[in-house]
Parts: C-alpha cells; structure tokens; sequence
C-alpha cells in the first residue's frame, strides 16, 4: 500500500525574496540620515538630544506596549526606530523633552499599535501624531519663536509663514538654492531639501518605495501651485517655493509612501500622490494652516482604501 503523503496549502506569496522588516526599515534610515546628521551640524546638541530622546522613547512605547498587550516584542524591526527619527526630523531642536516623548507616544501607542502593530494602521502614525502636537501644543511648532530660544539673535522667518502673512513679496526674500541647502527657519531635518531629494531616490532606486506616489504627490504640486501664482502672482508664491519648503519633501518620499497607508497598485498610487500635492497646495493657498502637508497625508491616507480598489480587469473576465 502506498504511503500517504501530507500535503500541506499555505496563503500567498508562496515566493519570497528575502526581504524582511528589519532590512527596509534599515534602508529607511539609512535614507533619513543625511537629512539628520544635516540637522545636527545645523542646530548642534539641541537637535541630537531631540533625535536621540524621540528614537529612544519610540522604541520604549513599542517595547512597554507589546509587553503589556502580550504581542511579540516587535522592537528589533527597527519600525519603531523609523516612527521616532521621523518624528524627530519634523520637530523644532528645541522641543521640549516632555512634547517629544508625548510625540513618540502618539504616534507608536495611537497611531500604529491601537490598530492592531504594524502592517494593520489605516493612517501615517508620524502624520497621526503630529497633527495632534500641532492642534494641542501649536506654539511648541512655531519655528520661529522655538528657535529664538536656541538663539536669541535669530531673525530669519520661516518661509511659509512668511508667505501666508505677507505673499510673494516675503518668500522673494528665499532664493531657490538657499531653500534646497536648508537655509531656511524650521524642523531638524524638513529643510534639507537636497540631502531628503538624495534619500527619497535611494528608496526608490533600492526598491523600498514605488517612484509612483512620490512622482505624483511633487508633479500634481508643481502644477496647481504654478496655477495659482499665474492667477495671482502677488498674493501666491510659484511652484518652486512650495516644493523646496516645509514638510513637502519629507511628505513625498517619506510619509505619503508609508505601506501600511497607501496604496499597492499603480492607478492608485498615482491618484492618491496626486490627491496629496493637491491637497497640500489647497491648504497651504486657501487653508488655515501655513503647510498642509501633514494633514493632506492624512486626508489621502483616509481615501486609500477606496482608492486602491482600482484594479485592472481580470484576463478572461466577462463584461
């Protein structure tokens, strides 16, 4: 009699390349570095301290969270270490040590481990908690009165407030090499336009991040910002002065393409980046807030789900 043979049925992928969480969460913060270490040079122990405590506190909260919820200890992914660098980056060098840690827990507690760990949260957990700080905690964001505290002889503006109080004839004053070298008023690391262009790409290139989303997301952004300043040129600032401020860099490459939020088809992707360069000039150009790059990641991140039901149509599908 023939010996019977198990046979045993497993969920896809049924092939799997090698990568793991550890390996791109490790090539993401390889990619944030130079933006980083150029906030340091920049802001000096202010900013170490910032980055050192927001990193260390996330992985806290993702190590006390587990423990408590009795969930594998998740630390080692390096997710968490992602979340607070992040964080850290969009933050003034002189936030104070008890907004930062309140940050991190935001954003690892309520952004990412309420909804099931990672892999499960619908929004950006970064984006989650700094819309939180800056609705609860807003002066503990404004860059130009946190950084008088760095220095009390700072007297440049920030350029998006510049350019929502007073138009183009503020944000004239910023040439555009001096926005894409970070000299400019603002995060730790949002500023350094070149080293994030440099990292973004190295995502993409590495294959950790679609180009879609961030292709989108600055295409669409360029465009509805050029149109405004041709409608106005005196009240709206053009398109290169948005791409090179606030958070739109670090939004595209960095938040809008976080893969628990956003979507995995190529439609969708370019809809939803593009929903987010939109968004963010509305807010910024008509809106209440001075950059909306944080809650236009929100709003696309809201619609991702029915976004992504755009699929191509089967083969052999009868219509």
């Amino acid at each position: 009699m023939p010996e019977a043979k198990k046979l045993i049925v497993s969920h896809a992928p049924f092939i799997h390349d090698g990568s793991s969480i550890a390996h791109r969460s490790g090539q993401v913060l390889l990619a944030l570095m130079p933006a980083a270490l150029a906030g340091i040079f920049r802001w000096g122990v202010p900013a170490l301290g910032v980055i050192a405590l927001s990193v260390s506190s996330a992985m806290l909260w993702e190590l006390a969270f587990n423990k408590v919820a009795r969930r594998p200890e998740g630390i080692a992914d390096g997710n968490a270490a992602v979340i607070g660098l992040l964080l850290a980056l969009l933050l003034p060098a002189t936030a104070p040590w008890w907004l930062v840690i309140a940050g991190t827990f935001l954003a690892v507690v309520i952004g990412k481990q309420i909804f099931g760990g990672i892999g499960a949260n619908p929004f950006n957990p970064v984006a989650v908690s700094l819309a939180i700080l800056a609705v609860s905690w807003k002066q503990f964001l404004d860059f130009d009165a946190m950084l008088l505290t760095y220095d009390p002889g700072f007297v440049m503006i920030e350029p998006l407030t510049a350019a929502k109080a007073f138009g183009t004839e503020a944000a004239a004053r910023f040439s555009s090499l001096d926005l894409l070298m970070g000299r400019q008023a603002g995060a730790i690391g949002a500023p350094f336009g070149l080293w994030l262009i440099v990292g973004g790409l190295y995502l993409v290139v590495s294959g950790v991040v679609r180009w879609e989303i961030p292709a989108a997301f600055l295409a669409t952004l360029i465009v509805v910002a050029a149109a405004f300043h041709l409608v106005d040129p005196l009240r709206y600032a053009g398109p290169a002065f948005h791409l090179l401020t606030g958070y739109t860099l670090i939004g595209a490459f960095f938040l809008a393409t976080e893969d628990s939020s956003s979507p995995v088809n190529f439609w969708p992707m370019l809809i939803y980046g593009a929903a987010g360069g939109l968004m963010t000039i509305l807010i910024r150009n008509i809106g209440a807030y001075p950059d909306g790059v944080i809650y236009a990641v929100l709003v696309i991140n809201m619609i991702n789900p029915l976004v992504d039901k755009i699929r191509p149509r089967a083969l052999g599908k009868v219509t």
